[in-house]
């Protein structure tokens, strides 16, 4: 006798429908098997919690805004010799997350930095940990209309409750007055309360000059984010290296308005 169909809607009243996905194939498992009830019905329910892990991953990782799937097992460190891979296999452990510091990662242009800073957080995110991934730009953008339509205070600290805040491109434009003093304070009510990971083009000596207006602010700020943070030096070639054009039998050459060929 089936009984799928008389207890699909007991399911559904319970939030239990994901069952009904494996209910069928493991029936036939238990009957093969012959596994006790008890058995049967714990492989039921750990398929529900992996379900709903697999769910509530998924949501992070919508509400994270990586740009693209990066992952640790897909960074390139052959081409980074010098790098610590102690270290960052260290940090993908979260163990950073829980002491509240900060990453802060440098190096040139196409080193990196971007994949690393987001493979960082979707190991957070696979731990159970809620991640933000944006831009400098996008950040301040986003705080400056919050500014605008009188909600600023309400969006620091919804970024405050982040357990991890990643910043891409720190640096890559001088912060402008009133830009700085909100980054300021976001950073400040983040210190000591949730982790941050910020890349940049620039070497660590130079991260003040990010705040030209008022270097008083942008000592205050690095202090905060400096103390106890973990430092990941990214030394290499680009990986956007250009493709070669393909080569032709004719050469062609456009002189005066006109193409030709030799």
């Amino acid at each position: 006798m089936n009984s799928i169909p008389e207890l699909t809607p007991h399911l559904k009243q319970l939030r239990l429908s994901g069952i009904l996905d494996s209910l069928e194939a493991r029936n036939r498992e238990a009957i093969d098997r012959k596994l006790a009830y008890t058995e049967f019905l714990a492989l039921l329910v750990q398929d529900e919690v992996a379900r709903r892990d697999q769910k509530k991953l998924s949501l992070r990782l919508r509400r994270a805004n990586f740009r693209s799937h990066k992952t640790l097992e897909s960074f390139d460190f052959d081409r980074l010799p010098t790098v610590n891979r102690a270290l960052i296999h260290d940090l993908a452990t979260g163990h950073f997350i829980e002491e509240r510091v900060a990453v802060l990662i440098v190096g040139p242009c196409g080193t990196g930095k971007s994949h690393l800073a987001q493979a960082l957080g979707h190991a957070a995110a696979r731990q159970g940990y809620d991640v933000l991934f944006t831009t400098q730009t996008q950040l301040l953008a986003t705080l400056r209309q919050a500014q605008a339509v009188g909600t600023l205070e309400r969006r620091l600290q919804a970024l405050v409750r982040t357990d991890l805040l990643i910043i891409d491109d720190f640096g890559l434009k001088p912060l402008r007055p009133t830009e700085d003093e909100v980054f300021h304070d976001l950073i400040g009510e983040r210190y000591e309360r949730g982790a941050t990971i910020l890349t940049s083009n620039l070497d660590f000596g130079e991260w003040g000059d990010a705040f030209a207006a008022n270097k008083m602010l942008g000592s205050a700020t690095l202090d905060r984010l400096r103390h106890g943070a973990y430092r990941v030096v990214l030394d290499g070639e680009s990986y956007r290296v250009p493709k070669s054009l393909p080569e032709s039998s004719k050469s062609t050459v456009a002189k005066g308005g006109k193409t030709t060929h030799s």
